[in-house]
């Protein structure tokens, strides 16, 4: 047992940047912050260090490791958020499935759900302060690391994200096996989904509790299912998180802000925007003016480069940043990529875009 284990989520330092904070409750800082997706990962050389030779889920169960991993971003770039260094699947892995990281193949579940039937292999209660006691330790570690310097975002893949996973027992490009069951076992399917919804309700609280300061809901895989089947078994399980999650906070005195990010769902952006998430962030193949129209100014936005876009020179990253802030605006908006951080690219290209955003950001501010 460490020293670590004996530290309580109370008395954290005070919060010294809260730029994030102000521009997710639709406020306009004095410039617009900035992180990104995946900004814990495989493109900075100190995390391949204490990544080598390590299990993967492991190094997610390891709170030293994860507040370590988070925090090493932030000592190279002057981001304005941070989230905990975790992943969706230790969810499907406190439900009792087995998931393994494989070198170039990815998760991989050893048996994954076949039938209806499966369903019963399934923890039907999950206690989350027993099953994944590890991430809160993480988020309570790296609140008291992290010395306030920038608010600590707490995460976790939604329903339909993670029963692609569970059916499909690893990453796929038809999903064809997840979307078989929508087709054929609709009614084991919302079963499935409420199962994940009640575990997720539980662990979001239970992040906040442990100290993050904001939450985030990854629907990664939105854009596979069509407009109807996306109205069906996904966003009545988005909504009913993010209400639920606040209803308990609200118990609590708690209120922090939540935001979803259903990747390629264009055509649910106004139905997103009406789902209790003061945040929607966007993808890269989203127009921003576009996206400012239809959300009207119901919900802040967040996003959307394309993290390709870091392949460029960095005087084009700045351009695209600059083109990318007068679309948006300044208001109620989180500087973000259009989805995670890639392993080849160049950390000093990271560090222009964050850059970028903050100098071009001030200068529009300036202009008003």
């Amino acid at each position: 047992m460490s020293n670590n284990d004996f530290i309580l989520p109370k008395d954290f330092p005070e919060l010294k940047n809260d730029t994030f904070l102000r521009a997710a409750r639709g406020e306009e800082p004095e410039h617009v912050p900035v992180w990104c997706m995946r900004q814990a990962g495989r493109y900075l050389p100190e995390f391949r260090e204490i990544r080598a030779g390590k299990d993967f889920f492991d190094t997610c169960r390891s709170p030293e490791n994860c507040c370590e991993l988070t925090l090493q971003p932030l000592r190279r770039f002057p981001f304005d958020a941070s989230i905990i260094f975790s992943d969706i699947l230790v969810i499907p892995q406190a439900m009792g499935m087995e998931v393994q990281m494989l070198t170039g193949k990815g998760p991989t579940f050893t048996d994954p759900l076949k039938e209806p039937e499966d369903l019963q292999r399934l923890r039907a209660k999950v206690d989350v302060n027993k099953e994944l006691d590890y991430v809160f330790k993480a988020i309570t570690l790296t609140r008291h690391k992290i010395e306030g310097k920038v608010p600590l975002i707490g995460f976790t893949g939604a329903p339909w994200t993670l029963m692609s996973y569970m059916i499909e027992g690893g990453g796929s490009t038809t999903h064809s096996k997840a979307k078989r069951w929508l087709y054929r076992h609709p009614d084991s399917s919302h079963m499935l989904l409420k199962m994940l919804a009640d575990v997720i309700v539980e662990y979001l609280v239970g992040q906040v509790a442990a100290g993050a300061q904001a939450l985030q809901v990854f629907e990664s895989h939105a854009g596979i299912l069509g407009p109807v089947e996306f109205r069906e078994f996904s966003l009545p399980y988005l909504r009913d998180i993010a209400r639920r999650v606040k209803d308990r906070l609200k118990e609590k005195g708690q209120d922090v802000p939540m935001i979803v990010f259903a990747k390629d769902a264009h055509y649910a952006l106004e139905e997103l925007s009406e789902s209790h998430y003061e945040v929607v962030s966007l993808d890269w193949t989203i127009d921003p003016r576009s996206a400012r129209e239809r959300t009207g100014e119901k919900v802040s936005l967040q996003g959307n480069m394309d993290p390709c876009a870091l392949y460029a020179p960095k005087e084009q990253i700045s351009d695209i940043v600059r083109k990318m802030l007068e679309g948006f605006g300044t208001r109620g908006y989180i500087a973000n990529l259009g989805h995670g951080l890639y392993p080849d690219m160049d950390p000093e290209n990271v560090g222009a875009f964050v850059d970028a955003v903050h100098q071009h950001s001030k200068l529009l501010i300036k202009q008003k």
